[in-house]
């Protein structure tokens, strides 16, 4: 059986530890015990990821004498909105959940989201453990203490950052994952490679395949080299106001495609980080920063996965050029109305851009739309 690995996130008073590896979920007391002040708990999950492990968690919790409630909401990206935030605030207000109390995110982005969120202003702050169950949540959303909503005006757009107590990042879970949520997530793992550590996307080329096809070892490296460029980052910057904004490789794109896509399935979150990724190196070459091998590259390597990279592989209609730079104009990282995108000079060379020619988007936009016949 492949180790478990522990990535601290060093943020002083706020520092936690992300655990890394498989069977996690049955250490789960022994791993959450130092942070029990009473033997309760509050679960919130969503119904798909409750069907398959929220039993399994509820009873290892039982047996460790630790009293339980679970809260199950809708699965899906309409999750993260005002209604379900309400109601899970109040149901967590039901259970007279104190601050010392934990609550646990238990389910994918969205309920690590939305769950941090609900952490964060109840009782202005009760602690929370995030149990990632897909490959996205693992290596990125539940690390780093961004939590948040969608509303009618963007994704993400209200939110607090509200760090975890612990993170419990069970590789076996990824063994239940449909193969496109899978490689939804390794959008986020390639990021990392791309945007910070070129030796990294090197190993990636050469075990990605393997890590797909379910190469324990593989995937505990993958998911830990990933949350230690993380914690680093966040480490260096928790708020977003330098480097931090480095994680966001691909996110101006990928943000407007979702938008424009309803955040519907049509493009999971992931695969709009891949094509957005690839359509960032597109822009860095068309800039002259770096040479077209490189998105071919980025590509290639997508590609050899069975991974979308292009505009083309969205189903159903998209808007016009200006009207993907439109939604772009929504997107949280707009700074005195002018659009920040992650440039990179060279694989695992990014920079922030803040001066990027609006019409060098347009085009880039158009020659990918024109490709969609």
């Amino acid at each position: 059986m492949a180790s478990t690995n522990t990535v601290h996130v060093a943020l002083g008073a706020r520092s936690y530890d992300v655990q890394i590896g498989p069977g996690l979920i049955a250490r789960a007391p022994d791993l959450m015990a130092p942070l029990l002040k009473r033997p309760r708990v509050a679960i919130v999950s969503d119904e798909n990821v409750a069907a398959r492990h929220l039993g399994a968690l509820e009873q290892v919790l039982k047996d460790a004498g630790i009293k339980v409630d679970s809260l199950i909401l809708p699965a899906g990206e309409s999750t993260k909105s005002w209604p379900h935030l309400t109601r899970c605030v109040e149901w967590l207000l039901d259970q007279k959940i104190e601050r010392r109390d934990i609550v646990i995110a238990l389910g994918g982005g969205v309920i690590g989201d939305l769950v941090g969120f609900a952490s964060a202003i109840l009782r202005r702050g009760v602690r929370f453990v995030q149990i990632p169950t897909s490959l996205l949540a693992q290596v990125d959303s539940s690390v780093g203490g961004k939590t948040g909503i969608n509303t009618s005006h963007g994704k993400n757009l209200v939110g607090a950052f509200h760090q975890p107590a612990l993170v419990l990042a069970d590789t076996d879970i990824l063994q239940t994952l449909e193969p496109r949520d899978f490689l939804a997530g390794y959008g986020e793992v390639v990021k990392y490679g791309l945007l910070g550590d070129a030796a990294f996307f090197d190993w990636l080329e050469s075990h990605a395949v393997d890590m797909a096809g379910g190469d324990m070892s593989a995937r505990v490296h993958a998911v830990t080299r990933s949350v230690q460029m993380k914690a680093e980052i966040v480490a260096r910057d928790e708020t977003e106001q330098g480097d931090r904004a480095l994680l966001n490789l691909g996110h101006t794109f990928c943000h407007a495609l979702e938008a424009a896509t309803g955040y519907s399935d049509r493009l999971l979150h992931g695969e709009g980080v891949a094509i957005g990724c690839a359509l960032a190196f597109d822009l860095s070459a068309a800039l002259g920063l770096c040479s077209q091998e490189h998105p071919s590259r980025v590509r290639a390597h997508l590609l050899g996965l069975g991974m979308k990279t292009e505009l083309s592989d969205i189903p159903g209609d998209l808007p016009d050029a200006q009207g993907l730079l439109n939604l772009m104009a929504q997107d949280k990282k707009v700074q005195d109305g002018q659009l920040r995108f992650i440039l990179a000079r060279d694989i695992g060379a990014a920079f922030v851009a803040d001066d990027v020619p609006p019409e060098t988007v347009h085009s880039i936009l158009t020659e990918a739309l024109a490709a969609r016949g």
